[in-house]
């Protein structure tokens, strides 16, 4: 037994994320996940968090980590 990712679109087409082969027809079980398919959660939590981040009050809190500045 081994579990591999996969992406289900809207239409129910199933994309698996890495080739697999069989030598005959074989079962599988499918596990819905209530979570919508992200690329990389990474680039998604920056975009939420970036308008934080980007404030005039968090440049200047985190200014003395800048290479050049100094405290």
């Amino acid at each position: 037994m081994r579990a591999v990712e996969a992406i289900i679109d809207p239409s129910g087409e199933v994309r698996l994320s890495e080739p697999v082969t069989v030598s005959v027809p074989t079962r599988a079980i499918v596990t819905i996940l209530e979570q919508p398919f992200v690329e990389d959660p990474c680039c998604a939590a920056e975009a939420s968090l970036a308008e934080d981040w980007l404030r005039p009050e968090e440049e200047a809190a985190w200014a003395h980590l800048q290479p050049g500045e100094s405290s």
